[in-house]
C-alpha cells in the first residue's frame, strides 16, 4: 500500500527533482493523489486504479497509473490545456503463480522509456529512446 504522501523520491520531474503528491480521495480499487504545490485551478493528478475480470485461468487484472497535468497554452497564454500520460498493465493473474512475465514487460517498458542504448542511467528529461518517440510522435 502506498503512503498517503509520496515524497522521498517516489515522483520526480524532468530535471530529476522530487515532486510531492498527497492522497486526495480513495474509493474501492482506485485512488487519486494531487500535487499540493499546484494551483487549484491547474491541478496535477496521479490516479491509480485496478479492475479484475474473468474467472479461473482467465482471471485478469488491469492496472492503470495515470498522470494528468492542467496548464495554460504557451501560444496564447490564456487557453487551459491538459496533458496526460498513463501506463496500463494487463496481467493474467488467474493463470500464473508469479509476476515474472509482468515484471519482464514492465522492465522492458521502463528501460525503453528512460534510457539510451547500453546506458544504465535513468533519464527523467524525456531524452530516453521511448520517451523521445512519445514526445516527437516518431516511429
Amino acid at each position: 500500500m502506498l503512503s498517503d504522501t509520496l515524497v522521498t523520491n517516489e515522483i520526480k520531474n524532468a530535471s530529476g527533482t522530487e515532486v510531492e503528491f498527497s492522497r486526495w480521495v480513495s474509493s474501492g480499487r482506485s485512488t487519486e493523489f494531487r500535487n499540493p504545490a499546484a494551483a487549484p485551478s491547474l491541478p496535477q493528478i496521479l490516479s491509480i486504479s485496478h479492475t479484475e475480470t474473468g474467472t479461473g485461468l482467465r482471471k485478469t487484472r488491469r492496472s492503470v497509473i495515470r498522470f494528468d497535468v492542467s496548464h495554460i497554452s504557451t501560444v496564447d497564454n490564456v487557453t487551459p490545456l491538459g496533458t496526460e500520460c498513463h501506463l496500463v498493465l494487463t496481467n493474467p493473474i488467474g493463470g500464473i503463480t508469479t509476476n515474472a512475465q509482468a515484471q519482464l514487460v514492465l522492465a522492458y517498458m521502463m528501460s525503453f522509456l528512460a534510457s539510451l542504448g547500453a546506458s544504465t542511467t535513468i533519464l527523467y528529461d524525456g531524452t530516453g529512446n521511448g520517451a523521445k518517440t512519445l514526445l516527437e510522435g516518431s516511429l
